[in-house]
């Protein structure tokens, strides 16, 4: 849940959802996002746990070494991105800009604003290391398959919750919803990277226990 609950919060795709939602249709746009965003997790998700089963996470109960190594390697890499993510911060807030990609969205149709959804999802590499080591956790626990999909559905579904929370207000809110995007954005945006840091020590620092628990064992 730490690493759903962290893709959930990452505020990329939330700021791209909201500029969505602005735009023209952007109910339709913002649908299309979030279903091509959660269909990337999933794929993702899927491909780790084939993966990790096929080459055995687990070894009678307990975690196999590779997939300790590779969890201590992923925590190690997240500690280096949060010290990259901070020290590349923005110092003042005129200096915090979205992506020039970002103000396009308004132009984005819906096919587009779906394939926007899913690169975010599934083609990001932050999001796929999150996903490569709540897959390898799970495969750790060594239960039936069926079981399996069921904890990477409920992942997915947690990991989805930051774009689904803007376009649940846009569809309930209407109008009214469009000053308290607008000022979610806007924070998202200032204080992207210190987020970001914050995120990838908390969740670097459970891998690398996790890893050194699973080497102990």
């Amino acid at each position: 849940m730490p690493l759903a609950v962290a893709i959930a919060v990452f505020p990329v795709p939330v700021i791209a959802v909201v500029l969505v939602l602005g735009s023209d249709r952007g109910k339709a746009k913002g649908l299309a996002f979030v279903l091509a965003w959660s269909l990337g997790l999933a794929a993702v998700g899927v491909v780790a746990l084939v993966l990790a089963g096929a080459i055995g996470a687990s070894d009678d109960g307990e975690p196999a070494t590779w997939a300790s190594v590779l969890l201590l390697a992923l925590g190690v890499l997240l500690l280096a991105l949060a010290v990259r993510q901070w020290r590349g911060r923005p110092r003042t807030a005129e200096e915090a800009l979205v992506p020039g990609w970002m103000r396009a969205v308004n132009d984005f149709s819906i096919p587009r604003a779906g394939s926007a959804g899913f690169a975010l999802s599934a083609v990001n590499p932050k999001n796929a290391l999150l996903v490569a080591a709540a897959a390898t956790e799970i495969d750790e626990l060594g239960l039936p398959a069926g079981k399996e999909a069921a904890v990477l559905a409920v992942f997915v579904l947690v990991a989805s919750i930051g774009v689904l929370t803007p376009l649940l207000l846009a569809v309930f809110l209407g109008e009214r919803s469009g000053p308290l995007l607008d000022e979610l954005r806007g924070w998202m945006v200032r204080h992207n990277a210190a987020i970001m840091s914050v995120l990838f020590v908390l969740i670097g620092t459970k891998l690398i226990g996790d890893a050194v628990s699973g080497l102990s064992s």
